[in-house]
C-alpha cells in the first residue's frame, strides 16, 4: 500500500498516467526488492537511516509551510470539543468513518516489535523528538490545504505538496516506501525463522545473509510466496479502497490483540494489582473496540483479505504442530535405552558389519524407535555406530572445543555425539575439515581421555577399530517416520495427520543441507500407525 501511494503521485503531474500502469510500476518495484533480497540488505542498509531521516524531516517542513500558507488556526483541532460535535452532528455515519482515520496511526502496532531491536529508551526518544512531532505537522499541514480545497481529498499528500518540492518529495516518498517493504519482509523472514525453530511451522531453507547479524535472513520459499501475494493483491485490488480496508483491518486487530496479550501478561506473569490492570486495559479496549467496530463494517470491502490470510497461516501452523507432538510422543513412548540396544545386538541373527555409521535422531534421551525397527529388518548394526543429535544454539558461531560433545553408550562400538551450531556456522561435509573428520577428532580424544572402561578393550585397540571402520567405509543414516492413518482413525486425526503428512512431504529436510555423498546416504522408513 505504501508503494502504490508513492507510485500514485506520477498523476498529479502528468494526469494521462492510467491506474493500471501505476499498478505495474508499482508491482515492478516490488519484484525487484524481492529478487535483491537473496544478496541481503547489509550491502545498503547504511542508505535506510538517510532515507527514513530525509521522510521524517522534510515532511513536517512541508507540513508548516501548508499551515502558515491555508490555516494558521488548525491546532484547535486538538480540543476535544470538536470531535465530540463531530460524533453528536453525525451520529452513525461519524462512527464509521472512524475507519477512515485508522491509517493515520499505522506503525504505532509495531512498537513493541521494535523492542527486539531497540531498547525502551531508544524508542521513545525517537518517537517524542521527531516520529510523533513529524506525524502532527504532517496532518496538521494536510488538513489545513484539505480545508481550503474539500475536493481534492482522495490525493491529499501529493496535492498538498508546493510545486518547486514536488519531484524531490517524490523520490523521498517512493524510497520510504521501499524501505518500508523491506523492514516488513526482513521483519517476516524472522518470523518464519523463529517459528520454524520453536518447530511451529513447517521447514523451509534460511539463509543467514550476515556473518555479524543474527536477525539478517533469507528464506527462499517465503520469498517467492510474499512476492506472488503481493504482486496479486496490488493487481487484484489496485490503487482502490479495498486495499486500504485490508490494511486498516490489520492494523486495528493488532493493537487490539497486542492490549489483550499485555493484560494477560500483566495478570500472569507481573502479577499487577487489578486496579493497575484496569486502569490500562479499559481505555485502551474501549478506544480500540470503537475503531475495530467501525473497521468491522469494511470486511466485505477488502477487510476480509487478512483474515483469510491469517486463518489458512494457523491453520498450517496448528497442523503442523499437531503433528509434531504426536510424533514426540510416539518416539519418547517407544524411544530404545541401552538396556533394549544390548537385547537386540545379543540376538544371534544380529551382526556387527565393518564400517562407520553415523546415525541421525532428534533424540537427546535415548534412541530413536527407527533404529530398532532398523537392526531388526536388516539383521546388522555396524562396528561403530555413532548416534548423532544436531542441536542449534542462537550464537554466531559455537567454539570449536564446543562444537562436539561425545559420550560411550553400552554397547561395544557405540558412541553418542551432540554436534552444536550456531546461525553463521557451515555444516558441511565436504573440504578437509568436514563435519565427520571434527567428529572422528573428537572421538578419539575422547577415546584416549576417558577412564570410563566398560569392556576389556583397550585405548589403543579402541582407536584401531574406529579407524578399521573409518577405512571400511563411511554410511550416514537417517530415519523417516511416517504416519499411517487406518480406517479405524478418528475423524480429527484423519484430517489433521494426512494434512501433516503431505506439509511434511512438500517441506526442507530436518537436517541442514550437509552436503553428504549420494553413494554414502541412506533412509530408513517406518510407519506409525494411528
Amino acid at each position: 500500500i505504501s508503494v502504490l501511494s508513492a507510485i500514485e503521485g506520477l498523476r498529479g503531474p502528468f494526469p494521462s498516467v492510467s491506474k493500471p500502469v501505476v499498478e505495474a510500476l508499482s508491482a515492478a518495484i516490488l519484484i525487484g526488492v524481492f529478487l535483491l533480497q537473496k544478496y541481503g540488505t547489509s550491502k545498503v542498509s547504511f542508505l535506510f537511516s538517510p532515507i527514513m531521516a530525509a521522510w521524517t524531516f522534510t515532511t513536517p517542513i512541508v507540513g508548516i509551510y501548508s499551515i502558515v500558507r491555508y490555516y494558521p488556526g488548525i491546532f484547535k483541532a486538538i480540543s476535544p470539543h470538536y470531535i465530540v460535535h463531530f460524533f453528536l452532528r453525525n451520529k452513525k455515519q461519524g462512527w464509521q468513518l472512524l475507519g477512515g482515520t485508522v491509517l493515520c496511526i499505522t506503525g504505532a502496532e509495531a512498537m513493541f516489535a521494535d523492542l527486539g531491536h531497540f531498547s525502551k529508551k531508544a524508542i521513545q526518544i525517537a518517537f517524542l523528538s521527531s516520529i510523533y512531532p513529524s506525524l502532527v505537522l504532517t496532518y496538521a499541514g494536510q488538513t489545513a490545504y484539505l480545508i481550503n480545497n474539500v475536493n481534492d481529498f482522495s490525493d491529499g499528500f501529493y496535492k498538498f505538496i508546493p510545486r518547486p518540492v514536488y519531484w524531490p518529495m517524490f523520490v523521498i516518498a517512493t524510497l520510504a516506501a521501499i524501505v518500508a517493504s523491506q523492514s516488513l519482509i526482513s521483519a517476516t523472514f524472522s518470523v518464519i525463522k523463529q517459528s520454524v525453530v520453536l518447530d511451529y511451522f513447517p521447514r523451509v531453507k534460511v539463509v543467514h545473509t550476515s556473518h555479524q547479524k543474527e536477525g539478517e535472513v533469507y528464506s527462499p520459499e517465503i520469498n517467492y510466496i510474499l512476492m506472488v501475494l503481493c504482486v496479486g493483491v496490488i493487481l487484484g485490488f489496485g490503487g482502490g479502497k479495498e486495499i486500504g480496508n485490508a490494511f486498516g483491518v490489520v492494523v486495528i486487530m493488532v493493537m487490539l490483540i497486542t492490549t489483550i496479550m499485555l493484560t494477560l501478561v500483566m495478570i500472569i506473569i507481573w502479577r499487577t494489582p487489578p486496579v493497575f490492570v484496569g486502569m490500562f486495559f479499559i481505555p485502551f479496549v474501549i478506544m480500540e473496540g470503537s475503531y475495530v467496530s467501525a473497521v468491522f463494517t469494511k470486511i466485505p470491502e477488502g477487510g476480509w483479505l487478512p483474515f483469510a490470510v491469517s486463518m489458512i497461516l494457523a491453520l498450517i501452523m496448528f497442523v503442523w504442530y499437531y503433528g509434531r507432538q504426536r510424533k514426540i510422543e510416539y518416539e519418547m513412548a517407544n524411544k530404545i535405552t541401552m538396556e533394549r540396544l544390548g537385547q537386540l545386538l545379543a540376538m544371534p541373527e544380529v551382526q556387527r558389519v565393518p564400517g562407520l555409521c553415523f546415525f541421525y535422531s532428534n533424540i537427546q534421551d535415548g534412541l530413536t524407535p527407527i533404529l530398532g525397527h532398523y537392526i531388526k529388518n536388516m539383521s546388522s548394526l555396524h562396528t561403530v555406530t555413532i548416534f548423532v543429535t544436531l542441536r542449534y544454539l542462537l550464537v554466531s558461531k559455537v567454539d570449536q572445543r564446543e562444537r562436539v560433545l561425545i559420550k560411550r553408550l553400552g554397547p561395544r562400538g557405540v558412541y553418542q555425539c551432540t554436534v552444536q551450531y550456531g546461525y553463521a556456522d557451515n555444516l558441511s561435509l565436504k573440504g578437509g575439515d568436514d563435519l565427520v573428520a571434527q567428529v572422528m577428532r573428537c572421538l578419539k580424544r575422547h577415546i584416549a581421555m576417558s577412564t570410563d572402561r566398560r569392556s576389556s578393550v583397550s585405548t589403543e585397540e579402541e582407536i584401531a577399530n574406529l579407524e578399521a571402520a573409518s577405512l571400511a567405509g563411511v554410511v550416514h543414516v537417517r530415519g523417516k517416520m511416517r504416519f499411517y492413518v487406518g480406517d479405524d482413525a478418528g475423524c480429527f486425526d484423519k484430517v489433521m495427520l494426512r494434512s501433516y503428512e503431505f506439509l511434511h512431504s512438500i517441506c526442507r529436510s530436518a537436517l541442514p543441507a550437509l552436503g553428504m555423498p549420494l553413494q554414502q546416504r541412506v533412509e530408513i522408513g517406518m510407519l506409525y500407525k494411528v
